[in-house]
């Protein structure tokens, strides 16, 4: 049936989605436009039964389409008191942003 929301695991992070959900996982080499496959699918919530995955659900895959390539700086500062001790470093985390296009759970 329709599947709800399904989670399912990208790079040792776990993302819960509907159809439709844009997410942003680890940086791939992904033109935009193209599709994304995830086939560790942990769990998936239909109409009105879930299924668990032990621990992954066989033949099942959320398929995306990359969207973007955003990334988050992020400031790391370092500051010891009262010892003229600073440290500054800017570091710029890149992600691959995916629009869910489909979820498929075989029945």
């Amino acid at each position: 049936g329709f599947v709800m929301y399904a989670v399912f695991e990208d790079g040792s992070r776990q993302y819960r989605v509907r159809e439709g959900d844009v997410v942003n996982v680890d940086f791939r080499e992904a033109q935009v436009g193209s599709n994304l496959e995830f086939n560790r699918v942990l769990l998936a919530q239909h109409e009105n039964e879930t299924t668990i995955g032990q621990p992954v659900i066989a033949g099942a895959r959320v398929v995306g389409e990359v969207v973007d390539h955003p990334s988050i700086k992020m400031y790391i500062q370092h500051f010891k008191r009262r010892k003229n001790y600073r440290r500054m470093k800017g570091h710029r985390q890149p992600y691959t942003a995916v629009r869910i296009s489909k979820i498929e759970v075989p029945s």
